[in-house]
């Protein structure tokens, strides 16, 4: 039932068969809609006797999105959407424009429920990642050895671009299962090794399932924080890998919350975060032309496109960023005001972290410790290393890392 007495929308997902493949539930409601909306090769997938009337959908979709649900959810509102509409798709716009009061969604088996029965996957064990209206480098922080993937394609284009992508990131021999017109009569599987792939024109209307396979010399990344130093570009404005991990683990992230790398040098620390879970969010802020560029190429690189930069310098460039979760202060400690803007800022609740090798920063560090609280942690890592023709401990700088949570 709708709330708030508003008329109820219905929701229907459809597959590429099309009207056969529908419930009666399903089939009913479009009957005895007055306007079905939808993208134009859905709403050539339905009958004559589905007499509503029938409105395409804008491109881009989402900014028409409410302007035409709230034209016509008076006339008994019918939406079409590809398989599942709860998955990737339209009816998380849907419901966050007019509420889950208001919506009534039928669901049909989504292309990654029959791409899973068709290559013989369990559902559970594979990473989707969407490549529509996303950027593909997306799919990186999902490559693992044995790992399979799921992408939901943009259109034609998207398994060359994936196998390039594969290719370029040491993935060269993973097979690339590419299913189109899932549940058609023109249904095609082509599968090919990434680097082999022949190029073959396919349906728009495609899915990609790649079972995962590393070239042994390329560089391996786990799932934990502390990847290796190697992955990055860097001037030697790098949190290392050590530290790095530990600072992560200081930090906690957590789904859906926002990290602010302050001072972010090469954009470990908020790329880390990202790669914590598809939905943390981060903001990296440099002041330096060269390093912001090497953020962006690294969280492309490691599969965060989605890391946002700003282009400043702290604490002036944080003015009108959204209130963060956690804060992590790697440069710029002496800047006037920093701190006190970043505690400020930080939700109740909050981690703020500051790391330091200089003591004009470490006594600022202290000075917080004494005001704040929190956690004063010096960090001191060594490495074995050859003298001579004998071994022995060479220590790095040591670290002073302050930790504290808002209360």
């Amino acid at each position: 039932m709708s709330g708030r007495g508003d008329p109820t929308i219905t929701l229907v997902g459809i597959g590429a068969e099309g009207w056969s493949g529908l419930s009666g539930t399903s089939q009913a409601a479009l009957c005895q809609a007055g306007v079905v909306l939808g993208s134009p090769r859905q709403l050539d997938l339905l009958p004559p006797q589905v007499s509503a009337r029938r409105v395409c959908w804008g491109s881009p979709l989402l900014p028409s999105l409410g302007p035409l649900v709230e034209q016509h959810r008076g006339d008994g509102l019918v939406v079409l959407a590809s398989g599942d509409p709860m998955h990737f798709g339209v009816g998380r716009a849907l419901i966050a424009q007019v509420g889950p009061d208001a919506v009534h969604v039928l669901p049909h088996p989504s292309s990654i429920t029959l791409a899973c029965a068709r290559l013989g996957w369990p559902v559970e064990d594979v990473t989707v990642v969407s490549g529509v209206g996303r950027p593909l480098e997306s799919v990186r922080a999902a490559l693992h050895e044995g790992a399979r993937v799921l992408l939901l394609s943009a259109g034609a284009q998207t398994p060359g671009e994936l196998a390039e992508l594969l290719t370029a990131s040491g993935y060269g021999d993973s097979t690339m299962n590419v299913l189109a017109e899932l549940g058609a009569d023109t249904e095609t599987l082509v599968s090919s090794p990434a680097r082999d792939w022949p190029g073959d024109q396919v349906s728009a209307l495609n899915i990609v399932g790649v079972e995962c396979r590393r070239d042994p010399a390329a560089l391996r990344l786990g799932l934990t924080p502390g990847l290796p130093d190697e992955a990055y570009l860097s001037d030697g404005q790098l949190t290392k890998r050590d530290v790095r991990a530990i600072t992560l683990a200081t930090l906690a992230p957590a789904p859906g919350e926002l990290l602010w790398d302050v001072g972010a040098g090469s954009g470990s620390i908020s790329i880390e975060w990202m790669r914590a879970h598809p939905s943390a969010r981060a903001i990296a802020i440099e002041s330096h032309p060269n390093r912001a560029a090497r953020i962006e190429a690294n969280a492309r690189a490691l599969g965060v496109p989605a890391l946002r930069l700003v282009q400043g310098r702290a604490p002036q460039a944080l003015q009108g960023l959204p209130s963060p979760d956690a804060i992590f202060v790697g440069g710029g400690l002496t800047s006037a005001g920093l701190l006190d803007q970043c505690w400020a800022a930080l939700r109740p609740g909050g981690r703020l972290v500051a790391n330091t090798v200089t003591l004009d920063s470490e006594a600022l560090l202290f000075q917080a410790y004494q005001r704040l609280g929190g956690q004063l942690t010096r960090i001191a890592i060594e490495k074995a290393s050859a003298v001579g023709s004998f071994t022995s401990w060479t220590p790095a700088r040591p670290v002073t890392q302050w930790s504290v949570v808002k209360g």
